[in-house]
């Protein structure tokens, strides 16, 4: 039986959301301003705001907000309109289970309950994986970090980190891990990368000169991979294999011992699907999220997906974005109750990563951002790709270069031509 503390949230809401991050703050601020009174968003957290709140440094919401904030800011900045536009919130709650299409049980503070919705919207983000997922062998000593449970450690709980720091990654999000270390005063001995060349870029012009003279004072490995963490009671140090080509990497190469007594992995995305996948929503291979179409449509009707849970690995304002993308669809089926009837799956082969959306629901598909969006594995240069439906080519595109970690547009003109009741599309390497 509920308990009182229990009733305070409610058993019915018109449109629950899943995550307070940015994607699912923004969606609530875009539902009530399009008069819908009922919105509920809960969140595990015991803050709304999501990741930026823990990322203490500039460089959020130039596309979104057309002013660039500090993650804390950013975070109080969705919070306070979601408060003005009378979204209420739940934080310190947790969606453990379906109890039917668009019913959900929860655990919170006050114990058990469910909430009954007419539509919800997933957006539970993505996350690092951790070095026990990156199979790096050693031991399991103190001093191992994901960029996110650094900035916890650094902003959240005031903790010592290390004096002398490893990054994996050489990519944007990497950047964060450089401005955390810098923060906590702790020397950086060297970025790493599997790739040809890194990928980091400076896309916020105050963020620019910092990092540079950081970044200028770094040595940056290439073609090399972490093979090994050594230490016991605490990081020693790590031992780095280098290679000439890429596909050296899984063979014995050089090796170099570089003393840290911190390691950060950073990017690797995989969304926060767990709830997506109890709910027997279908994932799609290439993001690992739930399989959406343009307007944000999973496989289950009545649920949608926006921000990172899609993919991973896109900055916070294009999850706001697609937060706000995502409200007029939601209205649009809660006014006609319209759900598609035929989808055909996108599907990926090398060099490209995922791509997204990756199911076509109709000829007059509405992208979100006005075209598909693709993330190549590796550099690539002179590349053509091309759309296929069984051994049809439906469109083929040029690019100049390829960068992982990167997005990509893909053009979406050839929608008209795309066979609902045929098999499923693929984007590739042009034959």
């Amino acid at each position: 039986m509920p308990t009182a503390t229990q009733t305070a949230t409610p058993t019915t809401t018109e449109i629950l959301i899943v995550g307070g991050g940015p994607a699912g703050l923004a969606a609530a601020i875009a539902l009530k301003r399009l008069g819908h009174a009922s919105v509920l968003v809960v969140d595990r957290e015991p803050e709304a705001g999501g990741v930026p709140r823990l990322c203490d440094h500039t460089g959020f919401g130039l596309r979104d907000l057309q002013r660039v904030y500090s993650g804390p800011q950013y975070a109080r900045h969705y919070r306070q309109q979601a408060e003005r536009a009378g979204v209420e919130i739940r934080t310190n709650t947790t969606i453990t289970q379906w109890a039917g299409p668009t019913r959900l049980t929860y655990t919170s503070p006050g114990g058990l309950g469910e909430i009954e919705a007419q539509a919800v919207v997933l957006a539970t983000g993505c996350r690092e994986r951790p070095r026990a997922a990156r199979l790096v062998p050693g031991h399991r000593p103190p001093g191992v970090f994901t960029t996110g449970s650094l900035q916890r450690f650094v902003y959240e709980q005031h903790l010592p980190v290390g004096r002398r720091a490893v990054i994996i990654g050489a990519e944007i999000v990497s950047l964060s891990a450089v401005m955390t270390l810098a923060h906590a005063g702790v020397a950086l001995a060297r970025m790493v990368t599997e790739h040809d060349h890194h990928q980091v870029y400076l896309p916020y012009l105050p963020m620019k000169w910092y990092l540079m003279d950081i970044l200028r004072r770094v040595p940056i490995s290439t073609r090399t991979r972490l093979s090994r963490i050594l230490g016991h009671q605490r990081v020693e140090a790590v031992e780095l294999t280098h290679a000439d080509t890429l596909t050296e990497l899984g063979q014995a190469g050089a090796t170099e011992i570089v003393d840290c007594d911190s390691v950060i992995f950073t990017g690797d995305w995989i969304p926060e699907h767990e709830l997506a996948r109890l709910g027997q929503l279908t994932l799609d291979a290439g993001t690992r999220g739930p399989q959406a179409d343009s307007a944000y449509r999973t496989s289950a009707r009545g649920v949608f997906a926006a921000g990172n849970l899609l993919r991973g690995s896109e900055t916070a304002e294009v999850s706001a974005l697609e937060g706000g993308q995502v409200a007029r669809h939601v209205v649009e089926y809660l006014r006609a109750g319209q759900w598609p009837l035929r989808r055909v799956p996108l599907q990926v082969a090398p060099p490209i990563d995922w791509v997204y959306p990756n199911t076509v629901s109709g000829p007059a598909d509405r992208l979100p951002f006005g075209h598909f969006t693709f993330r190549p594995l590796a550099f690539a240069r002179h590349v053509r790709l091309a759309v296929y439906q069984g051994d049809t080519c439906l469109h083929q595109q040029t690019y100049g270069q390829l960068r992982p970690n990167v997005s990509q547009a893909l053009d979406a003109r050839w929608l008209p031509r795309v066979d609902l009741a045929g098999p499923p599309l693929r984007v590739g390497l042009a034959a």
